[in-house]
This record gives C-alpha cells, sequence and structure tokens, in this order.
C-alpha cells in the first residue's frame, strides 16, 4: 500500500466517522473542499500537500497525526485534547450539562452536527474543566470513569497536566 493509499483511508475513515459524505464535505466547506478532490485524496489518486493534510484536518477537527499513517489506530491527539462519546455524554445528568452545552458550541462554530464523536482540543479541554470547576487532570479522570472518552484505551492523560 502507498503512502498516498495509506492517509486517503484514514482521510474516508475520518469522514465517514463523522457521518459526512462527499458532497456535505463541499457543501459544509462552502466550496474549499470540491467533493472530486477529497475523493481522490481519499483513493490514493491523488497527493495532498502537507499544508492541504493539515487544512483538511482541521476542517474535521482532528489533528494532523490523526490521518498520517503509521500506527494501525490513530495516535493520542497531539494538542492534548480527547475525544467524546456524544451518545454517551447525552445519557448523563445535570451535572455535565455545562460540558453538553459547550459541545454543541464546538460543533455549531464548526458546521458538525452529525456526529456520534466529537475531537476536544486541549484548550478547549482547560475552558471545559473550568466550567466543571475541575483541573485537566480530574475531568479527564471523571470522563474516562463515565465513559464519555471515546477509543479512550488509546488515550493518554494531557501534557503537562
Amino acid at each position: 500500500m502507498t503512502y498516498s493509499s495509506e492517509v486517503g483511508e484514514r482521510l474516508r475513515r475520518i469522514r465517514v466517522e463523522q457521518g459526512l459524505s462527499l458532497q456535505e464535505v463541499e457543501r459544509r466547506s462552502e466550496g474549499r473542499w470540491k467533493a472530486a478532490v477529497v475523493g481522490s485524496y481519499e483513493r490514493g489518486d491523488r497527493n495532498i500537500s502537507a499544508t492541504r493534510l493539515l487544512e483538511l484536518a482541521d476542517f474535521y477537527g482532528v489533528s494532523a497525526a490523526d490521518v498520517l499513517p503509521g500506527e494501525t489506530a490513530p495516535p493520542p491527539r497531539a494538542d492534548g485534547g480527547i475525544v467524546l462519546d456524544l451518545p454517551r455524554l447525552a445519557e448523563l445528568g445535570e451535572a455535565w450539562s455545562g460540558l453538553r452545552r459547550y459541545c454543541a458550541s464546538i460543533q455549531q462554530q464548526r458546521g458538525d452536527y452529525n456526529r456520534r464523536v466529537l475531537s476536544v482540543r486541549g484548550e478547549d479541554l482547560r475552558a471545559i474543566a473550568a466550567i466543571q470547576a475541575a483541573t485537566v487532570t480530574e475531568l479527564v479522570a471523571q470522563l474516562r470513569v463515565i465513559g464519555v472518552i471515546a477509543g479512550d484505551d488509546q488515550l493518554e492523560d494531557p501534557p503537562g497536566q
């Protein structure tokens, strides 16, 4: 398998996990990401530049490391963030309503409403910890206990916390 094919497979997996079609990517990006171009990246028919890869990863709300080949599963988020299981979060009581509102605002900002998971960047994680009156380390521990961190077996504590 070529490097471009591996990158393409990861891009496709991320897009599909977010519940997006190629046409939805084009629509949500207001034409910045053409369906045909993204499709050709995903098939490995076209090489993606480092700049475009970073831009597309940002559009999807993931780190560039999430789309780079290497391990069979994406590595932990490079920015110290986490990935939240939104259906599980929706099941939680009032104590987590602030986190749900914050996640909804992130989704609105990204124009991303059809996902079962949400990538939360390190800086957002610090803000959420403040909302929950906890340190980042305490928050991550709480989220692990209640099963809200998606793919938790692959995540580590955020750096510097």
